[in-house]
């Protein structure tokens, strides 16, 4: 069997990042949350008329939470397959991962008052 060029590879890889995103959004609640605030996010910088620079920011900040927020899921999917009963140590690595997404989650609700309180007052 022939390899495949590297440009079909490439084209293979996008399609299953697509898909995993697409699954993501479709069967974790988390996603869905994060995805809907995108949305009024998105809304709310076209509203405000917000700047190529605080769209850079808001863009960066929301691709960081739905990033390390499908990097937790894979991470909690992933302790499941492996220890489906209750461990601590499992349980350990689940919560820094979940404490990952809040730090970003901080951060870009930090972004957003910067970017918006000014526009509100």
């Amino acid at each position: 069997m022939p390899k495949e060029s590297f440009l079909v590879n490439r084209i293979k890889s996008v399609g299953f990042a697509f898909r995993g995103a697409l699954l993501l959004i479709r069967t974790e609640s988390s996603i869905k949350i994060q995805v809907f605030i995108t949305l009024v996010m998105t809304a709310a910088g076209f509203y405000f008329e917000i700047s190529n620079t605080e769209w850079i920011l808001q863009i960066m900040a929301i691709g960081l939470v739905l990033g390390i927020e499908g990097l937790n899921t894979a991470i909690e999917k992933i302790a499941d397959f492996i220890q489906p009963e209750y461990d601590e140590k499992i349980g350990f690595i689940k919560d820094i991962s979940a404490g990952a997404v809040m730090f970003v989650s901080i951060a870009a609700s930090i972004i957003g008052l910067i970017i918006y309180i000014p526009k509100l007052f």
